[in-house]
């Protein structure tokens, strides 16, 4: 990616965070990043995976996201600060990104009991979709999430899911044929072992689109990178990465009481969704 092109989305993207809570248009985006609005609107494209109007949609939520744990503001007044003139259109979509509705977000700090999938049309699908996320970053210890999505934004019910301890092998079984993008983040815990605000992520990685046909049989080795202003926001809500520590610490020891040492070195997931297996 040539530098240049590089500085000028971030140019854009820094005027939407800057006016979310404003209608931005396609041609003010364009202005700032200096390009023309065809030019500008088929780069942005090219550097993020997804186009402006959906980015900025993104940034939205995830400024909401950010308030509904952060202040006290009201659903109402927070829909307004993120550029929503209705509350009802605010909490549609918010619900169907996030994975709850605002308020529930709110009551349970930013985090999901449970992530729930879209299962899809398996009955069918003998495919697979497989491979190895190596460790986090750093060796930072905090949870890696890794999903089946319909869009290179992280959003709605996945197809398929799993959380890993740090990294590892993976395996989604009976996938729907499909186009898909396979999209990890990794979530860095605090020092004392508690998740940082919301389980935002400290690296990303991707890759998509993939087409699964029924008998398809897909490896997929990923490569993290630190996430950069570049990269469209994660807004599917996580899981409480203390809750995933403390399931892997019984994971281990009932591991070690039955003196099981897993053959393959993976580490083991905390969390399935979809007929995954480790």
């Amino acid at each position: 990616m040539e530098e240049s092109t590089k500085q000028a989305v971030d140019r854009a993207i820094s005027t939407m965070r800057e006016n979310l809570g404003e209608q931005l248009t396609v041609d003010d985006m364009a202005r700032a990043a200096m390009f023309s609005k065809f030019h500008f609107t088929r780069i942005f494209q090219r550097v993020t995976g997804v186009s402006p109007g959906r980015f900025l949609s993104a940034l939205r939520l995830q400024r909401a996201k950010q308030l509904l744990v952060s202040t006290s503001l009201n659903v109402a007044d927070i829909s307004l600060r993120v550029g929503y003139n209705s509350v009802g259109t605010f909490s549609s979509r918010f619900t169907r990104s996030i994975g709850m509705s605002p308020t529930t977000y709110r009551r349970r700090a930013g985090y999901a009991p449970h992530i729930a999938t879209d299962p899809g049309p398996t009955a069918l699908s003998e495919a697979r979709v497989y491979g190895r996320i190596p460790s986090q970053p750093d060796r930072l210890d905090g949870p890696v999430f890794i999903g089946l999505f319909a869009d290179r934004i992280p959003e709605g019910r996945p197809v398929r899911c799993a959380v890993l301890s740090d990294g590892g092998h993976f395996r989604f079984v009976a996938v729907p044929p499909g186009t898909w993008y396979l999209l990890a983040q990794a979530v860095a815990a605090g020092e004392d072992g508690s998740p940082t605000e919301a389980n935002e992520p400290i690296a990303v990685a991707s890759h998509g689109p993939l087409t699964v046909e029924r008998d398809s049989d897909i490896r997929v080795d990923l490569n993290f990178q630190p996430i950069q202003s570049i990269d469209p926001p994660v807004l599917l809500a996580l899981m409480d990465s203390r809750q995933l520590a403390l399931a892997r610490l019984a994971a281990e020891q009932q591991a070690a009481e039955a003196l099981l040492t897993p053959a393959t070195g993976a580490v083991p997931q905390l969390y399935e969704a979809g007929r995954t297996a480790a």
